[in-house]
């Protein structure tokens, strides 16, 4: 699996667990909603780590609570 789709269904999951909008979250973590609505598409192929970094911070996690799923086990190279 690509590394962002296994961002985007983390990110979907996180929404689902918190209950809340796309357009929250980008709220939640002072991003602007193309960048988080690219980020649960999957369209960004290439997400930084300060991107994933403000959204742990928007949603109160850790970096590791985000990183600490199975989808990320077998995660392929995007280069």
């Amino acid at each position: 699996m690509k590394l962002s789709r296994a961002i985007s269904i983390k990110m979907n999951k996180l929404c689902r667990e918190k209950n809340i909008t796309p357009n929250k979250l980008a709220s939640l973590c002072c991003l602007t909603q193309s960048t988080v609505q690219n980020l649960i598409t999957g369209k960004s192929n290439n997400p930084k780590l300060l991107t994933i970094i403000r959204i742990c911070e928007g949603l109160n996690i850790s970096l590791k609570d985000f990183f600490d799923d199975e989808i990320f086990t077998k995660v392929e190279r995007e280069d």
